[in-house]
Formats: C-alpha cells, structure tokens, sequence
C-alpha cells in the first residue's frame, strides 16, 4: 500500500514513517505543501496522511486540489488543530477521516486499514474470493484452508490486484503501489513479472485455477470468473 505522510513536524513524520514500512506499507514524504503537491501529481497514493497546519500551505486548499484533480486516494487528516470547522471543512470536500495529535501509531495503522477496506466495499479484516482468504490484519493468505507461503512483495502485489479484480492493473501502477517513488525507466523491468509468475506457483500448488491474466504489454489482471 502506498502511502504519503504530509508532516511538516520532521520526527513525526519519520517516526510514523519508521513505523508504518515493516507492517508492510510503501511510504513517501513531504514537509511542506509545495512537496506534497508535486508528488500528488506525479504519483499515484493508496491513503494521504495530512496535517492541516503546514508551513506554506494550508492543509485544507492541499485538500481542495486533490478533489480538483480527482485524486482517488483515501485522506485521514492529522492535525493538531481542534476545531470542530476545521474537522467538519475537511471531512465535507471529501476527507475519509479524522486523527487528532497526539495519536497512538497502532491506531494510525487501524484507521489506514479502515478507510481502504472502506474504499474498496471490504467489511471486516478476511477478504474471501473464490477459493482464496485473505486476512489483512495478519498479512495471512489461504487457498483451500492451506497457507501460502508468499513474500512480503507477493503478499502486497497479490492483495492490490484483488482490491481491483476484473480490473487491468500496469506495471507502473504495481511499481508505484508496492515500492513508491519510482525511476521511470525502470518500471517496465520484468521484477514485477518474476513476481507474479511465484504467485501462479504458488496458487497452482492448492488449486487448478488461473486466477492471474497477464495483458502483454499492459500488465496483469486478477479474475473472480469461475473456473
């Protein structure tokens, strides 16, 4: 899942950042504004970590442009600000939550797992489909009641091609989901392929279905057809 931090407060941001990569999240960024603006347009973000109070910007027009820009990523505001018009402004142009300072990371970590599963229709931490389950809380997948032994990347390239089954995924948007920044002529380097052929392996050692399509040229579809 990739994640940017807009956190003027450096420590903080480090902090939450420290945290949050070993549970498996993909973390960029910003201490001012203008950063997180450029990256907001050059990249693509599963969730938007966002203190109102930034130096050179205020939080709520940083707010307004992704709505303009039709950015799809879910938004928890973190701010330091109490009022309750800076909390209803936020959460009325589109923010998904609302985190007061000081938080408890682990309930940071709660709140991003919520508003994804929210994004994407998902109730509770067990995705179930077709003959997979999958638990995001433990990072467990199951096909057929027996454990998959993948990866932390085939883990992730895994549960974001199920988020958007049925739906062609590319390279770059794997490469910008699972690693972050990326150099864009590298994207197209056949990692993600190596990747997703131990996935096909690994499925295909509990179960005869193809669940993983790959689209020359473009990249990789997951499919809920039956087989």
């Amino acid at each position: 899942m990739h994640i940017l931090i807009v956190e003027d407060e450096k420590p903080l941001s480090d902090e939450i950042k420290k945290y949050l990569e070993p549970e498996g999240f993909s973390c960029d960024e910003a201490y001012t504004g203008r950063i997180a603006s450029d990256k907001l347009w050059a990249n693509s973000y599963d969730v938007v970590l966002l203190d109102l109070g930034l130096p050179d910007y205020d939080g709520i027009d940083l707010l307004k442009e992704m709505i303009t820009a039709k950015k799809d990523s879910a938004v928890i505001i973190l701010s330091a600000r109490s009022s309750l018009d800076d909390k209803i402004k936020g959460l009325d142009l589109g923010a998904d939550d609302y985190l007061p300072k000081p938080f408890s990371l682990l309930e940071l970590k709660s709140r991003i797992l919520a508003v994804t599963r929210r994004k994407h229709g998902i109730k509770g931490n067990l995705i179930k489909i077709n003959e997979l389950d999958i638990d995001l809380d433990k990072r467990l997948v199951f096909c057929k009641e027996h454990q998959l032994p993948l990866t932390r990347k085939e883990y992730d390239i895994l549960v974001f091609l199920v988020l958007n089954k049925n739906r062609v995924v590319t390279r770059l948007q794997i490469s910008e989901h699972i690693w972050g920044d990326i150099i864009e002529e590298n994207y197209n380097s056949n990692y993600i392929d190596v990747h997703i052929k131990n996935l096909r392996k690994k499925i295909a050692d509990q179960s005869e279905a193809d669940y993983l399509e790959t689209i020359r040229g473009v990249g990789f579809r997951f499919n809920t057809v039956d087989f």
